[in-house]
């Protein structure tokens, strides 16, 4: 029971985060308001970037209504497909949580921290109709995607599952 509650915990405050630090990025100054979908899944309509760390970090809202780099922002089926895969994907991290042991705390964390970031920009495809983005990483002109706290908490959860897949299998062999 234990096991659960904790999981359930990660996953709440993933999503509480998540959807607290996107409610404040919806504050960002934007350019044009009459941006259209083309527009959007091309990013020209993006948010003014706000520094936070002169040439390497800025706050800069944008929403997309695709996948990842925007893939299938201009398609509906596209956009009602990938919410179907987050709820699938979803279901499938709980059973694989709930059958985990005891002793697999990383493994959990990994899928409670997967679980939480799939949540989050669910709620955001259903409630809006695209996922609200508002961190840029960069190197003076370099540009990397914009993200938010989910699609880091998805990140940083399958690094986790990587390396405690890796860290098991080791055992495994040395046995």
């Amino acid at each position: 029971m234990r096991i659960r509650l904790a999981f359930v915990a990660v996953v709440c405050l993933i999503l509480a985060f998540d959807q607290t630090s996107k409610a404040w990025a919806r504050t960002l100054p934007t350019r044009p308001a009459n941006c259209g979908v083309a527009e959007l899944a091309k990013l020209a309509c993006a948010g003014v970037p706000q520094p936070v760390i002169g040439g390497y970090w800025d706050w800069e809202l944008a929403e997309n209504r695709g996948a990842a780099f925007s893939t299938f922002a201009t398609e509906t089926a596209g956009q009602i497909g990938l919410a179907l895969i987050a709820a699938g994907a979803l279901v499938w991290i709980g059973i694989m949580a709930a059958r985990s042991r005891p002793e697999q705390r990383a493994k959990r964390l990994g899928l409670a921290l997967v679980a939480g970031g799939a949540l989050g920009n669910l709620v955001d495809r259903v409630r809006d109709g695209a996922v609200t983005d508002f961190v840029r990483w960069h190197l003076h002109a370099h540009m990397w995607p914009i993200f938010n706290v989910a699609d880091a908490a998805l990140l940083i959860g399958v690094v986790l599952l990587l390396v405690d897949n890796v860290i098991v299998r080791r055992r495994t062999v040395a046995t």
